[in-house]
């Protein structure tokens, strides 16, 4: 009877055909793997290291030879060259507080001084020149300026209070630091900062001359 006419027939065959040859893979991967248990790591090592085109009686040698040994190392075991790297130097803002510090015990009237005008102007004028060199390099730094501005205002204020206490005070500290200062000057009355000018001259008013001739 041909198959064409019971084609249910021939679909079961192709069935049983393809799940023999999926089980016969299968065998076929269990026994490569039962045979690498056998052979050991020594043998997968080699083979993979081995050359492609070697001999059977090197391959044999091969596999009696002993696996190399590992060697660990620890921490500590290395001597690591200590560099000493002198370019790096300490931030600018850590040097700018060292050199206020210098100049401020360089001017102060004595050791527990912390106060004085000396003292003050002598840390202000340090930060002044600071702020200056950083405006020379980013002139568009607005609020530095602004703080600028208000630092030397206040330095000068200092410097007017000192030279009214001790003229000699003053012009020691303006010298040594190298401060360009106006002394503030005496206040003048009214008449001797007017007095060399021409008086104003007398108003002549219309209302006024009448009134004396109707009187």
């Amino acid at each position: 009877m041909p198959a064409c006419l019971f084609p249910h027939t021939l679909s079961c065959h192709r069935v049983d055909l393809c799940s023999f040859l999926f089980s016969f893979t299968h065998s076929l991967i269990y026994l490569r793997s039962l045979v690498h248990k056998l052979l050991g790591q020594n043998t997968r090592s080699v083979i993979a290291s081995r050359p492609l085109f070697a001999d059977a009686a090197d391959e044999i040698n091969d596999v009696d030879e002993p696996a190399p040994e590992d060697f660990i190392v620890n921490i500590g075991d290395i001597d690591e060259p200590e560099f000493e790297d002198d370019s790096v130097s300490a931030p600018a803002w850590e040097e700018l507080n060292e050199r206020i510090s210098a100049m401020r015990i360089k001017h102060r009237r004595s050791e527990n001084d912390t106060g004085s005008p000396e003292y003050q102007v002598a840390g202000m004028t340090e930060r002044i020149s600071y702020l200056t060199e950083h405006l020379k390099e980013h002139p568009k730094d607005f609020s530095t300026r602004r703080g600028l501005v208000a630092l030397v205002n206040k330095r000068r204020r200092l410097l007017n209070y000192l030279f009214k206490e001790d003229v000699q005070r003053y012009q020691e500290l303006v010298a040594s630091l190298g401060i360009r200062h106006r002394a503030p000057s005496k206040i003048q009355t009214k008449v001797e900062k007017y007095g060399r000018f021409p008086g104003p001259k007398p108003n002549k008013y219309k209302n006024k001359q009448i009134t004396k001739t109707n009187a």
